[in-house]
């Protein structure tokens, strides 16, 4: 049982699955965290087989990745066992030649290591040789050549094994995961407004006076999802812009910094709410890169953040204070946060209800009022009656472009021969003559600004006189082309007050006080 609880944590509880007995609400378990706070990552490697024999492959950082415990017993170890081998190794070249039967070296008799007689003496030796302490009183003569080559072997053995494991342990001392102790992460994460945004903030410090310098920080969102064709991603890694695209994420790391990633339409975070923030399962894990100052080395500091760790609307104390001649931090509120009002909504429902208290406008076309009014206002009706005539005139400019050249050359000089004759009171094509002289002189500038180009079988040319408001000082003479679609889809109006043609003359077609005007005239 304590087995389990060491892999599973504490809060897990062990359920019985006896049918008699009666289920409860289960306890919340322990929130299983793929980083740790203080950066450690929860994966264990198992089931390798063969694949075992790469970490020997990469024997040197495979050393220095070991706990400190190892290190150290492998040390003493090798260096024990060396000594050991190298000692035994002389002790043999003594009793092969006979130097251990001797209690004193005879005078005629000259041995391969002075003064060596038994095991402790040969030991000493190899120690003086290799410590290169040098006594004085064991030495190597020169009538021993094998000895000679063992000297040349034990010194090159010697070096290596000192440069391998002095240069382990340096490294492993020099090692940059110290550096990350002190670079802090606030314990919670927020989710607040700022600068009329939605954002989620979290705080980074770094505790020495040294710099860290090109100091980067990222963020990974690990959530496991399944995609639309049904693949389950466990533990699905996904980025947290914190200001690529702006140089946000190069940190000038002299005092605390608040890092912020906006939640929009790209974010993960685009559809986070108060509510759904305690119905999901994420993890944000927060990296933070840098080169050591002192030392020149890349650090590396790690943290995560749960959705429990998420507080939504609150924003962090300020840490900053001037003092006299300098800024001081007080790092007792680096942890601290307080409340701030934040709608509870997330950013996508937010906009979905401003797309709907803030419509669009309505198109021109849709409101467009038929042209065949009754007394209305005067001006309102002529501007639209203009606006939707030049939108009438662009479209069948549009049809006209698409037609060969010499098509729009011989288009182009029937408009100009209508025209002209509208302008010199010449027949026009219904076959009948007006006089723009016999009209008024507003009517006649009327006339002039209001009438475009006439485009023979694309439009149809009505010619209505419409009663107007009593105030009006003239009498106005609108000309409108009304094509079919706006014929179709004009809103019903009341009936306009039209004056039955009579003659065959438009003198005569005109109403009385008009005619009266004219024949003064």
């Amino acid at each position: 049982m304590s087995a389990v609880r060491r892999k599973f944590g504490e809060d897990y509880q062990v359920v019985s699955t006896s049918r008699s007995a009666t289920f409860s609400a289960p306890a919340k378990r322990k929130r299983q965290r793929f980083v740790e706070k203080n950066g450690r990552c929860n994966v264990q490697h198992g089931n390798l087989g063969g694949e075992t024999s790469r970490y020997l492959s990469d024997l040197f950082t495979t050393l220095v990745d070991l706990k400190w415990r190892w290190n150290l017993l492998i040390f003493i170890l090798t260096y024990t066992v060396a000594w050991l081998v190298m000692a035994f190794m002389w002790w043999v070249i003594a009793y092969i030649r006979g130097d251990l039967s001797h209690g004193g070296h005879e005078q005629s008799t000259t041995p391969c290591v002075a003064n060596v007689y038994n095991f402790p003496s040969a030991f000493l030796f190899f120690i003086e040789t290799e410590a290169t302490i040098g006594y004085g009183h064991r030495y190597i003569t020169e009538k021993c050549p094998e000895g000679i080559i063992l000297f040349l072997f034990q010194s090159l053995l010697g070096s290596i094994v000192d440069a391998f494991l002095i240069g382990c342990m340096f490294i492993k001392m020099s090692q940059p995961k110290k550096r990350a102790e002190t670079l802090m992460f606030s314990q919670d994460a927020v989710v607040s407004q700022r600068d009329g945004k939605l954002c989620l903030m979290f705080r980074v410090g770094n505790l020495r006076n040294s710099h860290m310098v090109s100091a980067q920080i990222r963020c990974k969102l690990i959530k496991s999802r399944q995609t639309p064709e049904g693949e389950f991603l466990p533990l699905d890694q996904c980025e947290l812009d914190v200001g690529f695209g702006t140089g946000a994420d190069q940190l000038f790391l002299v005092s605390p910094l608040t890092i912020c990633h906006k939640i929009n339409t790209d974010s993960p975070f685009f559809d986070l709410s108060q509510r759904s923030l305690m119905n999901e399962q994420f993890e944000i894990v927060v990296i933070l890169e840098g080169i050591v100052e002192t030392t020149g080395m890349t650090c590396q500091a790690r943290t995560s953040y749960t959705e429990d760790e998420v507080l939504w609307g609150h924003r962090f104390l300020p840490v900053m204070s001037l003092e006299e001649g300098f800024f001081r931090v007080d790092y007792s509120q680096f942890h601290n946060t307080f409340e701030v009002p934040t709608p509870p909504y997330s950013v996508k429902e937010q906009e979905e209800k401003n797309s709907l208290t803030s419509p669009n406008p309505l198109p021109v076309a849709s409101s467009l009022p038929s042209p065949l009014l009754g007394n209305s206002g005067c001006g309102g009706r002529r501007e639209r009656l203009l606006s939707a005539d030049h939108a009438d005139h662009v479209h069948v400019e549009e049809q006209a472009f698409r037609l060969p050249n010499k098509l729009q050359r011989m288009s182009s000089t029937k408009e100009e021969h209508l025209w002209r004759a509208l302008k010199t009171g010449s027949a026009l094509p219904g076959g009948k003559a007006s006089s723009t002289g016999d009209l008024s002189l507003s009517i006649q500038r009327f006339r002039s600004s209001s009438i475009p180009a006439v485009r023979q079988g694309h439009l149809e040319e009505q010619v209505q006189l419409l009663s107007l408001d009593g105030d009006a000082e003239d009498v106005d003479l609108e000309k409108h082309r009304l094509p079919a679609v706006f014929s179709t889809i004009s809103a019903p109006t009341p009936a306009p007050v039209q004056v039955p043609l009579v003659g065959s003359r438009p003198e005569d077609n005109l109403p009385p006080k008009l005619r009266k005007m004219n024949a003064d005239r």
